[in-house]
């Protein structure tokens, strides 16, 4: 009698990278023979990510509509969607527990391993963007985290330099690093158009996205800026002079990279950064802020210019915008790199550490193949 598929129920959220990172690594592992149960919180997803998710095989969608950890009001409401995961976990039979919200673990009681993946965190980002202490909801937030962290089985983050950040900051052993992965869009060439392209939670502080639209005001090419520019938090921006087109579908997005020669990102904060990944396999050329996280990614591979620097950053664009030949080498390099960063090595990396805790029922489980 053949015995029954792993299976993993993995945590998301629809408002970020987390969605994007849960589909991608639930689609590498489903190609394994894996079944997902994947569990979101927060604001409901799209209609064009629930598309995303059905069109992973095997894939089963749980809305709960419970608020993520970030978004808590109090310390037990996370207590309370950890013990609703815990539910799920046991109805749905899992191997594994994979959160990407470790807050989640702090429950405790699972009936199968807990990794939790450390994507970002309060903590981190406060030590990056801003000074001083954090306010009160950011220290007992952050004290979830800890407890959820502490309560894992295993740990993984999606570079080095951010798990390190995380293991000093919370005082856990450093996690394993499997970094993330992206699935070229797959799209015919374009004409390239003077335009510099940039994307993500544009409300996010530590996206930084302040910079490049003053920088958008001292080139002669417009900065296009995809994504939303207020938060589900009550976070919001605004931009004077790059040219907001609001939150793309991945699809729109991957149209507008292919006509896009440079793509620039001023984050202070980004734990890996999945819109570099894609606008590298696209074939753009990268500006990026010279932080550790893009170092560690793209070094070689993409100029670097120091966050807070509006004018090192249309500096940069400017030479590139003129210099087509130049803007061609650095795109070219770029896009070798991120040949290191598909699905199947994230796939393979995760299934790993779901076979080290988790040996009987992950045997012989590797990506792209099923067992």
């Amino acid at each position: 009698m053949t015995p029954p598929q792993p299976r993993v129920l993995m945590t998301t959220d629809a408002v970020g990278g987390v969605w994007t990172y849960a589909i991608d690594l639930s689609r590498g592992v489903s190609r394994a023979g894996v079944e997902v149960t994947l569990v979101s919180f927060g604001p409901s997803p799209s209609p064009d990510q629930v598309k995303a998710a059905h069109a992973v095989p095997g894939l089963t969608l749980v809305d709960t509509g419970l608020p993520l950890d970030w978004m808590a009001n109090e310390p037990a409401e996370i207590l309370e969607a950890g013990a609703v995961l815990r539910g799920l976990a046991r109805a749905h039979r899992a191997d594994v527990i994979h959160l990407n919200s470790p807050a989640l673990a702090a429950i405790g009681g699972f009936a199968a391993p807990v990794i939790g993946a450390c994507h970002s965190c309060l903590a981190t980002w406060w030590a990056a963007v801003k000074d001083g202490p954090m306010p009160r909801d950011f220290r007992w937030r952050t004290q979830a985290l800890w407890q959820g962290l502490l309560a894992c089985n295993a740990l993984l983050a999606p570079t080095a330099a951010f798990a390190e950040a995380t293991a000093r900051t919370y005082e856990v052993p450093v996690p394993f690093v499997v970094h993330n992965g992206r699935a070229p869009a797959g799209l015919a060439p374009a004409l390239c158009e003077p335009m510099v392209f940039t994307s993500g939670r544009l409300w996010d502080e530590g996206k930084n996205v302040a910079v490049l639209d003053e920088a958008a005001s001292l080139i002669a090419a417009p900065l296009y800026a995809a994504g939303p520019l207020s938060g589900p938090n009550g976070e919001w921006r605004r931009l004077g002079y790059a040219k907001s087109l609001g939150r793309l579908s991945a699809r729109i997005v991957a149209e507008w990279l292919a006509r896009a020669p440079v793509y620039a990102s001023s984050a202070l904060y980004e734990p890996f950064g999945l819109g570099v990944l894609e606008a590298a396999q696209a074939g753009c050329a990268l500006v990026l802020s010279d932080i550790p996280t893009f170092r560690e990614l793209w070094d070689g591979a993409a100029v670097f210019v120091p966050p807070r620097d509006p004018k090192g950053f249309a500096r940069a664009m400017d030479r590139l915008l003129a210099d087509p030949a130049e803007a061609a080498v650095l795109a070219a390099q770029a896009r070798a790199r991120a040949g290191r960063y598909t699905v199947q090595a994230m796939a393979a990396g995760v299934l790993s550490i779901y076979r080290q805790f988790n040996p009987v029922r992950f045997h012989g489980v590797i990506a792209g193949v099923a067992a």
